[in-house]
């Protein structure tokens, strides 16, 4: 039943997209939504970015307080 959009469902789509917007305004909107697409994909692979250096920044912290823990707590025998 919900097996997708096939190749009939293609060709409708682009035969109502010609009716709707005309041989001329197709391709000035296909290069806003590619465009669109890369700005997006940009953005979340920015976020990604910045997510992944704080997980380093947190884990390179975590080990040099633990580095440090451990330095505190040896001591010279007495």
């Amino acid at each position: 039943m919900g097996g997708g959009i096939g190749v009939t469902g293609i060709i409708l789509l682009v035969l109502l997209a010609l009716l709707l917007f005309g041989p001329n305004k197709l391709p000035e909107l296909g290069r806003a939504f590619g465009k669109t697409l890369r700005e997006f994909k940009a953005g979340a692979r920015d976020i990604m970015d910045d997510n992944d250096r704080k997980d380093s920044d947190k884990n390179r912290t975590e080990v040099n307080r633990s580095e440090h823990n451990e330095k505190e707590n040896k001591r010279l025998p007495d």
